[in-house]
């Protein structure tokens, strides 16, 4: 397992798929969270019908 943090690009009732991106949360005053040069992967969700456990892997590398 290896660090890192969900990105959720919903805006203006638009959603997007969520990112998972590499390493720790750095904030930036200007430009918000810090992504450049980071490692980004799509996030898939599964949920299980009958007992509505979620689980979610990050598999796809976004480019």
């Amino acid at each position: 397992m290896e660090p890192g943090f969900l990105i959720d690009h919903a805006h203006a009732n638009m959603g997007t798929e969520q990112e998972w991106v590499e390493g720790d949360l750095e904030k930036r005053f200007w430009s918000g969270i810090r992504t450049k040069g980071r490692e980004r992967f799509g996030v898939r969700t599964f949920r299980c019908t009958r007992c509505g456990y979620l689980e979610s892997y990050a598999l796809t590398p976004l480019t």
